[in-house]
């Protein structure tokens, strides 16, 4: 199993930071959490938007504690016709632009969830990392 270090979860935010300037030329906000969803490292760049602080981290919870995506999440609540405060947990977001973190063998390590951008953009961001992270 691959360990979430402070180190490795701020290189991650580094390569997002990079991926969003790269790909979309916007600044974000990046967090990472361990697998129980508590925060490890976060990154505001300069002139993110201030709302998008609190929205990368509940992204990145919420990848954590599903064990998915927030996309998946956001696609199962449409499927179902339920709410997200169906799960009893007021800090889930179904916003995408948040992905678990899984080594190669699929365990669990931890998640990352970036806002600054559409949720779509956010999302392909953090589904590069999460790649990235699995390679």
């Amino acid at each position: 199993m691959q360990t979430l270090t402070l180190e490795k979860a701020q290189q991650l935010i580094r390569q997002a930071q990079a991926k969003a300037q790269e790909d979309f030329r916007r600044p974000i906000c990046a967090a990472v959490c361990d697998a129980q969803g508590l925060l490890v490292a976060f990154a505001r760049m300069e002139g993110a938007p201030v709302r998008s602080v609190a929205i990368s981290q509940g992204k990145a919870y919420s990848a954590a504690r599903m064990g998915v995506t927030t996309q998946a999440v956001l696609e199962r609540l449409h499927r179902e016709g339920i709410q997200i405060g169906y799960f009893c947990d007021p800090q889930l977001t179904a916003l995408p632009g948040g992905t678990p973190l899984k080594d190669q063998a699929g365990v669990l390590c931890g998640a990352i969830g970036v806002s600054g951008l559409t949720s779509a953009e956010d999302q392909q961001v953090t589904d590069h990392i999460a790649t990235l992270f699995a390679a």
